[in-house]
């Protein structure tokens, strides 16, 4: 399989959806989330379907609601209006790296797969995960493990990238050769997968991209329509979180002159959905996946 969506009971339940709407999956990837929007369509109802990564193309279902973009989400509006897709029922967002793009030794995501050091959610856009580990300087390197990889020896982790740069670094065997060091007693998967995470979301500028799609979600939602976002990781969870409950990424809460919290969407779960015991059980890359959903306000 491409890829098994995580929660997807749960997200198609939390859409809420009205068989001639119009909805959004903008992380298609195996398309699972959207052939399940599909399966709750009538002839009147639409899905528009975004993703940047060009083997996802090869998922597209032959179905005249249907249509797939490929481009980042963070572009959402643009290709809304230009599909005549605006304004929305639903949105629906699964973050982070499919399975097909860990299991694809070509890629460079996976730990444990010799490969380049790609990394590129987009192979024919912006820079690879080589060219940051070899041209970053220490201190932005460290900034980037830090932030994004939350690795508590940060520093140390640059230096010893930066002493090994004689050789270009090119693979990921390579990479990890360079690092072996740094990597704790009986912790090195988690370290490993630490390490490649911050890379990935760098190069692909994950957090900037989640931040503009999700600024775009209130205004391109009907009043009523519902946001749903899985997210895989604290950072992207932070993002997500406190923009459904302030409408903005710091969580800071504005309030009118009676004391309301002015947000553009009102949350639906209190708390993040997580997998269920037999969903962790058939796939186990869903343990951390965490779901959020929220509504625009019908006035």
């Amino acid at each position: 399989m491409y890829h098994q969506p995580a929660l997807l009971h749960e997200c198609i339940e939390g859409l809420g959806i009205n068989p001639s709407g119009i909805y959004a999956d903008v992380t298609f990837g195996g398309g699972g989330h959207s052939r399940e929007i599909l399966n709750k369509l009538d002839a009147g109802g639409r899905l528009i379907a975004f993703d940047q990564d060009e083997d996802a193309l090869q998922n597209t279902f032959e179905d005249e609601r249907f249509t797939l973009v490929n481009e980042n989400f963070r572009y959402l509006k643009n290709f809304l209006r230009l599909h005549k897709a605006f304004p929305l029922d639903g949105i629906l967002a699964d973050l982070g790296i499919s399975s097909h793009q860990i299991d694809t030794p070509g890629r460079g995501f996976a730990t444990r797969f010799e490969g380049p050091l790609d990394m590129r959610m987009a192979r024919n856009q912006g820079v690879t995960a080589a060219h940051m580990v070899n041209t970053y300087p220490e201190e932005k390197l460290c900034s980037v493990f830090k932030l994004f990889g939350e690795i508590s020896n940060a520093r140390q982790l640059a230096s010893a990238i930066t002493q090994s740069r004689t050789n270009p670094i090119t693979t990921t065997s390579e990479l990890k050769e360079a690092i072996k060091q740094c990597i704790p007693a009986n912790y090195e998967s988690k370290y490993l997968a630490q390490v490649f995470q911050a890379i990935r979301i760098e190069i692909n500028d994950e957090m900037g991209a989640l931040q503009a799609m999700l600024k775009q979600c209130a205004d391109a939602l009907k009043p009523g329509g519902r946001l749903v976002v899985i997210s895989y990781h604290s950072l992207e969870d932070r993002l997500v979180k406190n923009y459904m409950k302030t409408g903005n990424f710091e969580g800071i809460p504005e309030k009118d002159f009676f004391g309301n919290i002015i947000t553009p969407l009102k949350v639906i779960t209190r708390k993040p959905i997580t997998p269920a015991d037999a969903e962790l059980k058939s796939n186990p890359r869903s343990r951390s996946a965490k779901l959020r959903i929220a509504q625009k306000p019908v006035v």
